[in-house]
């Protein structure tokens, strides 16, 4: 395995990161057989192990895979998703990273998270806030790197002007979700990355399943989440899966290769997370950790889908406040005329 910087942190770490919502026992894999899983990646020579506080007893799991191999590992976890019923177990305010952090500590049964990042962006709270609490965190060695996920290009680049202006840490990572059908990243999250020297770790690279050639039309669905997420059975989707079938094909490789070749080949991406739930998974994609895709196989998958598009929108994408709430989009009525 190559080893990449990630960003301008120092750190090296491997293209191939290893995911691990599939770990959680609410997946239905057994603790035991996903330990076995993480080392069988550790011993391939992955580096990067990302999880959250959101994926079940994800935490607990790694933790329990990386009792005396920690060294080995960069270690990185999220937070910031709802963990509980109560307004304030969510979020970035300094009130709950302070508490999940410690909570993922435990759980990982470490005393450092090398990349602590935020789940998603938090609009209630104000970013020198969310930033001044994790500054503290890697003042007291419980952090080392802070990260962002699923975030806007103008949020990233205001987190940076927030730090430089506070003299606060800054976002070190963004981890987006990019694949050949959701391009989308391509177009301002990545540049905007790029320009601040951050590493960036996508996650998504099979299309939430759907680049793994088990989805075909007019056949049956087998992914787990599909009855739960409208982008896994959206026929335009499908389309392009259509055609990218026959073109890994002539390429004489599995889709999967394919799917995963991409994501690593952006000079912008550092590493592409991948999320095997059985040994048999993993060890397919391991198989193609060493695919380079040819620039007139880059030009076909071009055609397909331009670059800086998505297909469709995904259904764990960050919606804006003025997407939700409609009253942030439309004036009060008898004040919406020019006259």
């Amino acid at each position: 395995m190559k080893y990449r910087n990630l960003g301008r942190t120092g750190i090296k770490v491997s293209p191939y990161a290893l995911g691990t919502l599939m770990f959680a026992g609410s997946m239905g894999n057994a603790p035991g057989e996903s330990v076995r899983i993480i080392h069988k990646a550790i011993d391939a020579g992955i580096n990067l192990i990302d999880t959250a506080d959101r994926y079940g007893d994800s935490e607990e799991v790694v933790g329990k895979a990386l009792a005396g191999r920690r060294d080995e590992v960069v270690l990185a976890t999220k937070a910031g998703m709802p963990m509980g019923e109560g307004p304030n177990e969510r979020g970035a305010s300094r009130r709950w990273i302070t508490t999940a952090v410690e909570n993922s500590l435990r759980r990982l049964g470490t005393d450092h998270i090398d990349v602590y990042q935020l789940h998603r962006p938090d609009p209630d709270t104000d970013l020198e806030e969310t930033l001044s609490v994790l500054t503290d965190l890697v003042r007291a060695g419980k952090v080392r790197a802070i990260g962002s996920s699923t975030t806007p290009a103008s949020m990233l680049v205001q987190a940076q002007w927030v730090a430089e202006r506070a003299g606060l840490q800054r976002f070190r990572t963004e981890q987006p979700p990019y694949s050949v059908l959701n391009r989308g990243i391509e177009r301002e999250v990545l540049p905007v990355a790029q320009e601040y020297g951050m590493g960036v770790l996508v996650w998504g690279p099979f299309g939430q399943g759907l680049l793994t050639g088990r989805v075909r039309r007019g056949g049956e669905n087998g992914l787990k989440r599909a009855p739960f997420s409208r982008h896994l059975t959206d026929e335009r989707r499908i389309d392009v899966v259509e055609q990218l079938v026959p073109l890994a094909r002539e390429a004489g490789l599995p889709l999967t290769h394919l799917a995963m070749a991409f994501a690593v080949a952006h000079p912008g991406v550092t590493a592409a997370l991948l999320g095997p739930r059985t040994m048999e998974h993993l060890d397919d994609l391991l198989a193609g950790a060493d695919v380079e895709l040819s620039d007139d196989l880059l030009d076909r998958i071009d055609e397909i889908v331009p670059p800086g598009t998505d297909v469709s929108a995904l259904d764990q994408e960050y919606r804006p406040p003025a997407l939700i709430d409609t009253a942030l989009r439309r004036r009060p009525a008898g004040r919406r005329s020019a006259a």
